[in-house]
């Protein structure tokens, strides 16, 4: 692992075919996947990607940042379907969808959201997802970007027989936060899978000892997990579509993101 890290580790709609978006720094582009939106129960629908070929696949659920279904989201489902995953992103918001740009609606539609709900729209995407062929139900694995970030470590307790690994990039809100929801520390007990955390050192929307207070809790818990921080990056450094994208730490959190899937997935 690259020095420059701090790892703390412990014990129905039609398909429609599509080229795959890739962004700066990554694979070469193949047009490998077929992406559509799928219903995946009421008022709640998805955008879900899948490798070409036959056979069964492991599956990833790609949770959205506080911005929506947006573009970028469904680049990183397709990033995933490149690699051999299926992908499924729930659409939270129904619909709405923000620009980077206009922070103070997507906050506020951030916070209209009810853990409780989220997590059980998660399982109506993990039921859709054991209900299809081309999917291995027993390698399903979470990701998820600012808010989807908390989501997937809460995903981990909610539906911690159900998953076999979780990405959280840049989750605010798990340890302490700041906007009025509930922080996450007491739902570590009941984790099972192992878990990254992938963090901006330049976050200005997590401060340095959030790291801390998590890495305490699931240490303590004897949860298997890393943690890792990049300097020079801050929140949302993975997307080469917004202003805080770092083309050096994005890589490298990816190949991270992939190493760790293909360990507790394949």
């Amino acid at each position: 692992m690259n020095r420059r890290d701090l790892l703390i580790l412990s014990a129905g709609v039609a398909t429609t075919p599509l080229l795959v978006q890739v962004g700066k720094g990554n694979a070469q582009t193949k047009p490998t996947a077929k992406g559509e939106t799928v219903t995946l129960g009421k008022d709640l629908q998805g955008y879900y990607v899948r490798p070409q070929g036959s056979g069964t696949f492991p599956a990833i659920m790609v949770f959205m940042e506080a911005f929506g279904l947006n573009p970028n989201i469904k680049n990183v489902c397709d990033r995933f379907a490149q690699a051999g995953y299926v992908a499924l992103a729930p659409d939270f918001y129904h619909g709405d969808v923000y620009d980077y740009k206009d922070i103070q609606a997507a906050v506020a539609k951030l916070k209209s959201l009810n853990d409780d709900t989220v997590m059980a729209e998660v399982g109506q995407g993990l039921d859709f997802l054991a209900k299809r062929q081309e999917v291995a139900a027993d390698k399903i694995g979470v990701t998820g970007f600012c808010m989807g970030g908390r989501h997937a470590f809460l995903a981990n307790a909610a539906h911690a027989a159900r998953l076999k690994a979780v990405v959280s990039f840049y989750g605010s809100g798990i340890a302490v936060d700041r906007i009025g929801r509930k922080p996450l520390l007491d739902r570590v007990d009941a984790m099972r899978s192992p878990i990254m955390l992938i963090y901006g050192a330049d976050d200005e929307m997590i401060a340095a000892d959030e790291h801390a207070r998590i890495s305490q809790a699931l240490s303590q818990a004897k949860k298997r997990y890393i943690l890792t921080v990049f300097p020079n990056a801050g929140h949302g450094f993975l997307s080469d579509r917004r202003d805080s994208y770092a083309a050096a730490p994005a890589k490298e959190a990816w190949e991270m993101t992939m190493n760790f899937f293909q360990q507790y997935l394949k």
